[in-house]
């Protein structure tokens, strides 16, 4: 009896999990160089306000924020209007923030924060939690991604009146790739970093679109692999944006939020990952794999999902 009851909470936790309600914007049939968002298509977008906007944010449950450490001073405490300018809009103000211990403001590693809200908000159509790149997630060169926010439209041009969520879809940049595209600018890209972008530029992130989400759509689900951070001007030839790889961070983030847990999964790139061919001078060489925690979990999960469709 005991081994049964076990197998079916497995089987109730595993589903749990995939039933999430994260990343499923039910108004979402799908910056510098991008176009108005409709309605409704990012429902997880935030604008951090002082007066004014100044950064963007995830929403990534009902209670926290997910942004940029270089957004957030500790000493400050700021005003939150999740998904923009429109009438079903809401605001909170914030009651904790957490800035990764490890945030270095020199190189940008690590630029990632955390936001506990004063109350928690109500989903609706216009507000609902984005997915969160697993531990165990890959992103190889030209995956989709789409990045939102209320930034600069150009180098030194603010986003004109009524200023409208701007939406932008630019291609994933293998880490090699912007290592050697940013070596010559003297900036290290590590692991804990995820670049995308056009070669011939044109569409990018730019000030004042810091801590807002990078995304990808993986089975009828968006899942955000990136917080926007930092780049070279805007939209430059071979000088794509780099973001925070969220993917680096579960284990902090869910050190951090203890309960109601933001909904983590794992975002597979399929074919040949053609970033393992590039080389520069100074670049790292190709680590040798080695089997990982992470492999272990996706191993487990699918033998824990075979034996739950025994029993459904």
């Amino acid at each position: 009896a005991s081994a049964w009851i076990l197998l079916t909470s497995l089987c109730s936790l595993f589903f749990l999990h995939l039933s999430s309600d994260c990343g499923q914007p039910p108004l979402n049939t799908r910056i510098v160089g991008g176009q108005e968002a409709p309605a409704g298509s990012w429902p997880w977008q935030v604008s951090l306000q002082q007066s004014a906007h100044f950064c963007g944010g995830s929403l990534i449950n009902n209670l926290w924020v997910l942004t940029a450490a270089h957004c957030v001073p500790s000493w400050s405490i700021y005003s939150l209007y999740l998904q923009g300018s429109n009438p079903n809009k809401v605001s909170r103000t914030v009651a904790q923030i957490i800035v990764h211990p490890d945030y270095n403001s020199v190189t940008s590693n690590n630029d990632i924060a955390l936001l506990k809200l004063s109350s928690s908000v109500s989903f609706t159509s216009y507000i609902s939690p984005v997915c969160l790149a697993a531990s165990d997630s890959s992103f190889y060169s030209g995956v989709n991604s789409w990045v939102t926010g209320w930034g600069n439209v150009g180098e030194g041009v603010g986003l004109p009146s009524p200023q409208t969520l701007m939406e932008v879809e630019v291609p994933v940049v293998g880490n090699r790739l912007c290592y050697c595209d940013y070596s010559s600018e003297g900036i290290t890209i590590t692991d804990n970093m995820i670049c995308a972008g056009l070669t011939e530029g044109g569409k990018d992130s730019c000030q004042g679109d810091s801590g807002g989400p990078m995304v990808s759509k993986q089975g009828g689900r968006w899942i955000q692999a990136g917080v926007v951070s930092f780049g070279v001007g805007c939209a430059r030839p071979n000088i794509p944006g780099v973001y925070t790889r969220v993917s680096q961070y579960q284990n902090w983030v869910n050190s951090q939020i203890t309960s109601n847990q933001p909904g983590f999964i794992t975002f597979t790139s399929t074919g040949t990952n053609s970033d393992l061919s590039v080389s520069c001078t100074g670049l790292p060489p190709i680590p040798t794999p080695t089997p990982s925690k992470s492999t272990i979990t996706r191993s487990l999960k699918k033998l824990q999902q075979r034996f739950c469709s025994l029993f459904s």
